[in-house]
């Protein structure tokens, strides 16, 4: 039952990220973006 319900939290979250992106080329540059904070972050 708990495994249902994080499968469908972690769908939900993927397609609403995907969605807040208007196309590919601005997913990839989300994930940079995120990346680069990490970076960052570390440093």
């Amino acid at each position: 039952m708990i495994k249902k319900l994080l499968l469908a939290f972690g769908i939900t979250s993927i397609a609403l990220t995907a969605t807040a992106c208007n196309t590919v080329k601005g997913f990839g540059r989300d994930v940079e973006s995120v990346g680069e904070a990490g970076e960052d972050a570390i440093d």
